[in-house]
């Protein structure tokens, strides 16, 4: 079948990468402050130089987009934080500290006709917490999301959705196992929004969710894991709409590139707030998209009207 390999590949290296994060949640927890003030641990910087290696290894003229560099772990500064991240990788691959540091900037690929992006951890603050985090991995071939991979360690004791377009998702335990397909059906009358209030304007979601009969309280959880819940029928909607803190804020690619795969194979819809279909093949940046919309198929047009009047 189509993409057979790249799905193989995907699973693989986001299992494995996730297996990493898991061992450096026991151990320990570094991290350092990025530019934007956000942080980055061991975890993302060993999550990251994984899975370039896996994907660099299976496809070597594939450019790989994804949210991390190597720049602040290779000063002198961070020596021991690069030493660490170099002990964890090892227990999966040889390597020394300048191998590393390719591996990860591996990732500073560009947008092409066909490319990968990477989120070695969405949700960092999920993962500090120890609450839910997620290894996302998509592949964008011609324009669209053709493979993703969306490893969840933290929900239900660790789960992997994977997604080719056209032949479905399926779901599986990232500890090993049988895939099992997956499709929405009757979700759970209720929707998901982020955690943290500075992803989103939670009382426009609350007053959305309402327009369309929700009035359950939201399933509030970090990462793209959001998008693994509403496809397996956790929740009927996810809505992250602008907040009214960070006009200017738009989103990345890597943040809902292989959430929306993973939607729309097990038969849900995927949108901006306009009703627009997010545009992973332009940019990193997704300027031509404002929030993101992800719901079953019989609401995802109730919910646009009710955006509109709200």
């Amino acid at each position: 079948m189509k993409y057979n390999r790249e799905r193989e590949v995907a699973v693989e290296a986001v299992r494995e990468a996730a297996r990493l994060c898991a061992d450096v949640q026991k151990s320990l927890i570094a991290s350092i402050e990025k530019a934007d003030r956000s942080p980055v641990t061991v975890a993302d910087f060993g999550s990251q130089a994984l899975v370039c290696r896996r994907v660099k290894s299976a496809f070597p003229n594939d450019p790989i987009v994804a949210e991390e560099d190597a720049t602040a772990l290779r000063c002198a500064d961070h020596a021991a934080m690069r030493k660490t991240v170099c002990e964890f990788v090892r227990a999966y691959s040889p390597t020394d500290e300048d191998a590393l540091c390719d591996w990860i900037d591996a990732g500073n690929g560009e947008v092409a006709k066909r490319f990968w992006t990477l989120d070695p951890i969405d949700g960092t603050k999920g993962f500090l917490r120890g609450e839910q985090y997620a290894v996302a991995l998509a592949l964008i071939d011609g324009g669209e999301v053709k493979v993703a991979a969306l490893a969840c360690p933290a929900l239900d004791g660790g789960a992997l959705f994977v997604a080719v377009r056209g032949q479905g998702m399926q779901a599986m335990s990232l500890a090993g196992g049988g895939a099992v397909d997956i499709q929405m059906g009757q979700p759970a009358w209720r929707f998901a929004e982020s955690l943290e209030a500075s992803h989103g304007d939670h009382a426009a979601q609350r007053a959305v969710a309402r327009a369309v009969g929700i009035d359950a309280p939201s399933l509030r959880m970090d990462s793209q894991a959001k998008y693994g819940a509403v496809a397996r029928g956790d929740a009927a909607l996810y809505l992250r709409l602008p907040s009214s803190k960070y006009p200017d804020y738009r989103e990345r690619i890597w943040d809902h590139a292989a959430g929306s795969l993973i939607v729309e194979e097990a038969g849900g819809r995927v949108s901006d707030m306009f009703g627009k279909p997010l545009n992973f093949a332009a940019a990193t940046q997704m300027d031509d998209n404002r929030g993101v919309v992800v719901s079953c198929r019989e609401i995802h047009a109730r919910v646009i009207d009710g955006l509109r009047d709200v």
